[in-house]
């Protein structure tokens, strides 16, 4: 079956319907000034609702598929990117901070008493970056991005205290935080998840500047949570790579990855703009386009977890597809 895109705008506007008119010369080109919404990270809980975020307005928001309903369900959430949730049924936040608040870190929040835990906001002495994305094992180990601030290497300057290092991190159930990976082995790493046999963990590379790496990237996953033997698993470049990615229960990635204009860096529009499914073996299987900036983020919902939502701008769409996801 084709999948079905749904529209579910965050930002709601008004049309307005007159007679057509003659055509008339085309007039200078609109540019955008600023940015009101910035949607990230879908992540359902156990009862079917969406829980997603807006860098923009540091907020955490929660869609009631049944309801058709929005309500925020956190103010003041600390520029939170990408969710998750653990079996438990707790939230996990990759919390990217500003610059006058400064607490980039990784919480966990319980939905029963709202009560936020600090799960990693260190390494080695030194704060985070921004955390961005993060996924889980079956034996609850988390692992999250920390992309460099720059889309550099390595920022050289150590003044803000940052560990200045793009990472991938792994936070063991008693709260021992490892980094399996750092630059210059990565570049700005970004989107994450686990196949279901918890042997292979992909990553985004999502480094916007010239030359760099924009694709998935695989490695195999040990017992012990470390990795190894990087190879590239799907290839965006030139085009814009994949931001997050998400899998389901056969191991086919979900990438939402493009761009439908160029934003000013080195990307292109070779890569078409929405959600790219691949196989374990690195081949497109298929296509869904969505028509809206920036495409970010994808995860899976609904009863029988076959419904992929997905985030870009303001909007926060639906696609049903025949097979079913899982929650990393």
């Amino acid at each position: 079956m084709r999948p079905r895109l749904i529209w579910i705008p965050i930002a709601w506007g008004i049309a307005c319907f007159a007679q057509p008119k003659p055509a008339l010369p085309a007039g200078p080109e609109a540019t955008v000034a600023t940015t009101v919404s910035f949607t990230e990270g879908p992540a359902a809980d156990a009862d079917g609702n969406v829980y997603f975020t807006d860098v923009t307005t540091s907020r955490i928001l929660k869609f009631s598929p049944k309801e058709r309903r929005l309500t925020t369900f956190r103010d003041n959430s600390n520029r939170a990117n990408g969710l998750l949730f653990d079996p438990q049924g707790r939230l996990i936040a990759c919390e990217g901070s500003d610059a006058e608040r400064n607490e980039p870190r990784v919480t966990r929040t319980d939905l029963k008493t709202g009560r936020i835990e600090v799960l990693a906001d260190r390494y080695q002495g030194r704060k985070f970056n921004a955390p961005n994305d993060v996924t889980i094992d079956s034996k609850g180990r988390l692992y999250f991005t920390d992309p460099a601030p720059d889309a550099t290497s390595v920022v050289r300057s150590s003044s803000t205290g940052k560990t200045g290092v793009p990472g991938v991190y792994r936070v063991d159930p008693d709260g021992k935080v490892t980094r399996i990976l750092a630059g210059p082995a990565i570049e700005w790493p970004n989107g994450i998840t686990i196949s279901p046999d918890d042997r292979t963990l992909y990553l985004v590379e999502a480094n916007k500047v010239e030359r760099g790496t924009r694709a998935i990237r695989a490695y195999d996953l040990a017992a012990d949570g470390s990795v190894s033997n990087m190879r590239i698993h799907y290839n965006f470049y030139p085009g814009r790579s994949a931001d997050g990615i998400s899998i389901d229960s056969r191991g086919n990635i979900y990438a939402a990855a493009g761009l439908n204009r160029l934003r000013g860096t080195h990307e292109t529009l070779d890569t078409r703009p929405g959600i790219h499914v691949i196989s374990p073996r690195g081949r497109l299987l298929s296509y869904t386009a969505i028509p809206e900036d920036t495409i970010t983020n994808c995860g899976f919902g609904g009863p029988d977890l076959k419904t992929l939502y997905v985030t870009a701008g303001k909007t926060l769409f639906e696609i049903h597809f025949d097979v079913a996801g899982i929650r990393r």
